[in-house]
């Protein structure tokens, strides 16, 4: 957890670019990873300068070399001293601010190699758009207190920073709510041998908690050469058609650790996604809202469903991505559930009978306030490619720990432990009959229902007898009141009228 002192600075640099007449949260979140990622990389090599020099050894790959960088779009020769954070933030504003926009910036820009590269080649199509001197002077001292070598604390800060960006209203659609995250992660129980992949990544937020679950839970495994080695580099993927989020998104990988996670410009239900059976874990809240003509579409994953809807498409893909014995936690708009088109029957058939399709968990509407009222669910399964579903679990989440108005108020009703706790006891669910929150269905069930998923086509709704009073109970006692008014009524005409 961040500090209060800490959260004050980033809520002082926030101010500070608004101040600076940048008000977008997206913009102000992608000119921050710009000079976290200046700062780290100088934090990063006085950390190995001094390790170096304890051990009396030269510094292997430095960032900033000796000598002269030559800078690409002005021909100029800049000392590599120079671009370093710890240097140009003692410089006067106006220098500074000409060496960073100037040179540092471009510096960054034209990284695109080596252990840094998950970021920096991301940069190509960035902008630096700090307006003044001013206003970066103040940024870069409110930067400056904080610990890029700390990845914890950065860490932390990041997801503050993510969490501002969602509370703003702006860009709110690339942030699943941080505890719906924590809840699949739990769920899925991510271990140090899985490949993770998100496929519509946005900010990484699924796969940082992931990594964040893996770290808890092997510390000591983590020490070890290999484990580490994949932790860093192969571990994780993810993929957007978006650049601002690609950056933001693999900062928000290296600050938990992960420092060279394969992401990825690509669109993944094109054809130039061909990834097949290639990973042990899917995490996603994939793009609801959409259509695509069939000739954008990898074909391999049409096959698997005809449909234009990108909800069904991804769900598809999963599939096609998952090694066998892979599992995937997705969530999908409701309609995904019930919906009677021949694209939404054939995803439905597909986990039922191909794959083995394990849960459905339905969420309230409120969710996604405040950006969206859309009702949702999270569809768990395992690829197995030759079926296996016996039965289905049913969750049905009245409460997720906030309101469900556009406020989103912390509240007591939350049911994401209930969930957890039951999901990792299910031998204990099958007691439990329709009229409970969770229970199970058969899969014969299932398909005698045309595959139909909604929980509500299952879920036993007790009903109470109510006895009302008779009719000549009620109007008598309503008379009596008349008679009470209108005595009231001639009482006040005598005495006042």
């Amino acid at each position: 957890m961040i500090t209060g002192e800490i959260k004050n600075r980033i809520d002082s640099i926030w101010d500070s670019f608004w101040t600076g007449g940048i008000t977008n949260s997206i913009t102000i979140l992608e000119q921050m990873t710009y000079l976290f990622f200046m700062k780290m990389l100088d934090d990063s090599q006085s950390a190995k300068e001094a390790n170096a020099n304890i051990m009396g050894v030269p510094l292997k790959d430095p960032v900033f070399k000796r000598g002269n960088w030559k800078n690409p779009d002005t021909e100029r020769d800049v000392p590599y001293e120079s671009l370093r954070w710890h240097v140009f933030k003692n410089k006067d504003a106006e220098t500074m601010f000409i060496t960073v926009s100037r040179d540092v910036f471009t510096f960054i820009k034209t990284l695109g190699e080596g252990k840094e590269s998950a970021y920096s080649r991301f940069m190509e199509s960035s902008t630096f758009l700090i307006p003044n001197a001013r206003t970066l002077s103040k940024i870069v001292d409110g930067i400056d207190g904080l610990d890029m070598n700390n990845r914890d604390t950065m860490g932390d800060v990041y997801e503050y920073i993510l969490g501002k960006m969602a509370a703003s209203g702006t860009n709110g659609q690339f942030r699943t709510p941080r505890h719906i995250i924590r809840m699949m992660v739990e769920m899925m129980e991510p271990k140090l041998d899985d490949t993770i992949c998100d496929p519509a990544m946005g900010s990484a937020g699924f796969i940082v908690e992931a990594a964040k679950f893996v770290q808890e839970h092997n510390k000591k495994a983590l020490l070890k050469k290999e484990n580490l080695e994949h932790y860093r580099n192969k571990m994780f993927h993810g993929f957007d058609t978006d650049q601002t989020m690609l950056r933001i998104g693999a900062m928000n990988l290296m600050l938990h650790g992960a420092d060279n996670p394969d992401i990825a410009y690509r669109d993944s239900l094109s054809t130039d996604n061909t990834d097949e059976n290639e990973y042990s874990l899917c995490l996603a809240n994939p793009p609801f809202a959409g259509s695509l003509d069939y000739e954008a579409v990898n074909k391999t994953v049409l096959a698997i469903t005809k449909t234009k809807k990108t909800e069904l498409l991804f769900l598809a893909l999963f599939v096609r991505m998952l090694q066998v014995g892979g599992r995937c936690a997705s969530i999908v708009p409701d309609g995904v559930l019930f919906g009677n088109s021949t694209g939404h029957k054939s995803i439905r058939k597909e986990l039922i009978e191909h794959q083995r399709l394990l849960a459905v968990i339905s969420m309230p509407s409120g969710v996604f306030q405040p950006y969206s009222g859309v009702s949702t669910a999270i569809v768990v399964f395992t690829k197995t490619n030759a079926g296996g579903t016996d039965k289905v679990w049913f969750y049905d989440m009245k409460a997720d720990g906030y309101t469900l108005d556009q406020k989103r108020s912390e509240c007591k009703e939350n049911d994401i432990p209930d969930i957890i706790a039951r999901w990792k006891n299910l031998a204990a669910e099958e007691n439990r009959t329709r009229k409970d929150q969770s229970f199970f269905v058969s899969v014969e069930e299932i398909i005698a229902n045309d595959y139909d998923l909604s929980i509500n086509k299952y879920k036993e709704v007790e009903k109470v007898k109510v006895e009302y009073e008779s009719p000549k109970t009620v109007f008598k006692r309503i008379q009596k009141l008349q008679d009470e008014i209108n005595a009231a009524m001639s009482e006040f005409k005598e005495k006042y009228l």
